[in-house]
């Protein structure tokens, strides 16, 4: 039985890693045609007579995936074969193993499934009768997030083998690029979470939500280490703005330029599900993992400061509703109990909708920011972002040890300010949520009108400020 969750597990990560990261080559196309006013994909299509069925484009990474399978598998004569062979297996192979030590779920007791309350300690543990408690995790490792940073360099070995091996100037050129901007930004990733490391007191993934499930979501703790851990994390993934080592004005498609066929596919969709790793990532250091405002373990706690609000609606629902145990416990012990197997669901789905939501953000950025120079992006590493993760350590520091001086004199403005954090999620992400969706689902009226002549266009629009020069 554990082998068997295990298996699960296994499959369901690659499978959603895999899967959204075919999804967003569809939403970096779409995306792109919403800015800048184009129709996008809507080219790949399934006749069935005169029926088409286009599902808004989502055809277009099914149709990659078979002309990936189909196209021919070239090699230069002169590259070096079995460099030019693994390059592609490390390069998704870096992304596949970072999964194994995020959670994406609480744990799961066997036992409990439908009580409420039950705590992690409290699962029971009986092989025999295989009872156990289920991690979340695939490999739930003590050396939690060491071991990301480790799997993580992977890929650049893998840069750093296609490029060289292609025996093509370009890919060299561009595989030297993107060693060095990976090396340097995995400098500012690391360093910008200290300061996170000394708050939640851990390095493994699974304690750090666990810390901000009782407390208050990193970002709320450690903003100015999400803004620079966010911009490291999509400079790792070499996207736009800091796509230097794929500029396809200098270096055609950089280091994967000879590669073709399903080789090209790897490197291709590698890319994405890098997109997915660090959304994972994200989501798990600052934005609380599986963790929802006010939902835990036992149930639901609404408060604020001092003020239960759970067993304030308790009380008054009593009078009319004395019999029921709902009710009883909410008005008694102020939570409003929710069965184990719930909340261990509702927090995996949140899990993955902030990873999906983060994605989406990515793709903002890609299409709304120009392109480095090269000297531009290593300056910011070096003289912007690794400093700035310094101050921020320090001033991490700084905090810790000030609230550990203060000590229980500042626990209540401290539980005022979680729980002001956790109404702003509440209300503030669907807010967002519901906005969006009215956004894309509203029709937008077009006003199309026809320009003549550049000095016709500017009397229209009210002249120009400068006037015209006289012969």
């Amino acid at each position: 039985m554990p082998i068997l969750y295990i298996v699960l597990k296994i499959a369901l990560m690659i499978a959603f890693t895999l899967n959204l990261g075919a999804i967003l080559t569809w939403a970096d196309r779409r995306q792109s045609a919403m800015i800048q006013d184009r129709i996008g994909p809507n080219r790949a299509v399934i006749k069935i007579g005169k029926f088409e069925l286009r599902l808004a484009g989502l055809l277009h990474p099914l149709a990659d995936g078979i002309k990936f399978i189909f196209k021919e598998d070239f090699r230069p004569p002169r590259a070096d074969k079995l460099l030019f062979g693994i390059a592609p297996i490390l390069a998704v192979a870096s992304v596949l193993t970072v999964l194994a030590v995020i959670p994406f779920g609480d744990t799961l007791c066997l036992e409990g499934l439908t009580k409420a309350g039950v705590a992690v300690d409290q699962c029971a543990r009986n092989p025999e009768k295989g009872v156990f408690p289920l991690a979340m995790t695939v490999a739930p490792l003590r050396s939690g997030l060491l071991y990301v940073f480790a799997v993580s360099g992977m890929g650049i070995i893998a840069a750093a083998m296609a490029g060289a091996s292609s025996d093509n100037k370009f890919s060299l050129m561009s595989a030297l690029r993107a060693a060095s901007q990976m090396v340097s930004y995995e400098v500012t990733l690391g360093m910008s979470l200290i300061g996170a490391f000394m708050i939640y007191g851990t390095i493994r993934p699974d304690e750090m939500i666990r810390w901000q499930s009782e407390n208050a979501w990193g970002i709320f703790v450690q903003p100015f280490a999400f803004l620079l851990f966010f911009a490291a994390a999509v400079a790792e993934t070499k996207r736009v703005p800091f796509d230097l080592p794929e500029a396809e004005s200098e270096l055609v498609s950089g280091y994967f330029t000879e590669y073709s066929g399903m080789k090209f596919g790897m490197f291709y969709l590698g890319e994405y599900m890098e997109v997915v790793t660090s959304s994972m990532l994200i989501v798990t250091l600052f934005l609380g993992g599986w963790a929802l405002p006010f939902l835990h373990r036992d149930g639901i706690h609404i408060t604020f400061g001092d003020t239960n609000i759970i067993q304030q609606v308790g009380e008054m629902l009593t009078a009319k509703l004395p019999t029921n145990e709902t009710v009883k416990a909410m008005a008694t012990t102020g939570v409003a109990p929710i069965q184990h197997w719930a909340v261990v669901l509702f927090g995996a789905l949140a899990f993955f909708g902030k990873v999906i939501a983060i994605c989406f953000i990515q793709t903002f950025v890609r299409w709304s920011l120009p392109r480095f120079r090269y000297d531009q992006l290593m300056r910011l590493c070096w003289k912007v972002l690794l400093p700035a993760s310094l101050a921020n350590i320090m001033l991490a520091g700084l905090a810790y040890l000030i609230l550990k001086d203060i000590g229980a004199a500042a626990e209540p403005t401290i539980k005022i300010l979680t729980d002001l954090s956790r109404w702003v999620v509440a209300i503030l992400v669907p807010a967002i949520v519901i906005r969006g969706i009215v956004g894309f689902a509203r029709n937008k009226r077009r006003e199309f009108w026809k320009v003549g002549s550049s000095s016709a266009f500017a009397d229209r629009t009210g002249g120009t400020a400068v006037e015209p020069m006289q012969a």
